[in-house]
């Protein structure tokens, strides 16, 4: 069992897509359209990115460009040094349903899905994942996930993990040269959870955030539950981070049931082991 979180900080609309990224903890507060880094030692906030987008994830490229999911333009979005955010790729042929979470692994292809669906109000149906070359060039890699959410990469860039919310599991697919998936199979099977955001550690564990049961678990392949956080608010997204020690960072959020969310919290956690694989950058 880990530890109680302490609060890093508060006052966020609905924080979501923490990464941990040169000393700080970054996050995307999604209805502010604004994407924020906190030190970890003094707690200071900037707003590094503002941009009006719903969802708004993101992740790093291994040169630290940042790379931003824009589901209001259909596409990926990369940040020049003069902090302007410019065209990487184009989504929009693949799909016009809302674009979600991305990862980037340590050869820079970024992977990024859609859930398929007008969420909440449409009719349910399966989403998928493209992969997205450094060179912006895009095409379709695995097709019919149950709303897939966080996503990772494991630190040989041999396996993606991605959270299939509506299956309450974490399905894995083997990655080829090219960036191909295959072998698709169920990495942990996590009755009564619909995961969220997801993190790897170095024992081989994943972390994954659950919205409906309020807390954080951390899993062996397989499914076995290793620990578990409790939260008071829904737990959307969590990333393992920290310079001093092991840290599991989580954004929460309360979660009402007209769907929409408010009193976000970014918190924080000691963890049994660091990060491992990515995102992390």
């Amino acid at each position: 069992m880990a530890g109680l979180p302490r609060l890093v900080l508060d006052g966020i609309a609905m924080g979501e897509s923490p990464r941990w990224h040169d000393g700080r903890i970054w996050f995307a507060d999604w209805m502010a359209g604004r994407i924020v880094a906190v030190d970890e030692a003094s707690g200071a906030a900037e707003v590094v990115v503002e941009h009006a987008s719903l969802p708004l994830c993101f992740d790093f490229a291994p040169d630290g460009t940042l790379l931003v999911v824009s589901s209001t333009e259909r596409a990926l979005l990369r940040r020049r040094s003069d902090g302007r955010l410019e065209p990487l790729a184009d989504l929009a042929p693949e799909g016009t349903h809302p674009w979600n979470d991305i990862v980037v692994d340590g050869r820079g292809n970024a992977y990024v899905n859609s859930i398929g669906f007008a969420f909440p109000e449409g009719e349910f149906a399966p989403g998928f994942v493209v992969l997205v070359r450094p060179d912006g060039t895009v095409r379709r890699v695995a097709e019919g996930l149950a709303f897939p959410n966080g996503m990772a990469v494991t630190a040989d860039n041999s396996t993606l993990i991605v959270a299939e919310s509506y299956a309450d599991c974490l399905t894995a697919y083997d990655i080829a040269e090219d960036g191909g998936l295959s072998g698709r199979r169920v990495w942990a099977s996590v009755p009564g959870d619909h995961p969220d955001g997801i993190t790897l550690d170095a024992d081989g564990a994943a972390w994954l955030a659950d919205v409906g049961s309020a807390h954080c678990v951390r899993v062996a392949e397989g499914g076995q539950v290793l620990a578990d956080v409790p939260l008071d608010r829904g737990a959307f997204a969590c990333i393992l981070g920290g310079t001093s020690a092991p840290t599991l960072y989580i954004t929460a959020n309360a979660w009402g049931p007209d769907l929409t969310a408010s009193g976000g919290q970014l918190l924080a956690v000691g963890a049994p082991a660091p990060r491992a694989g990515y995102p992390g950058w």
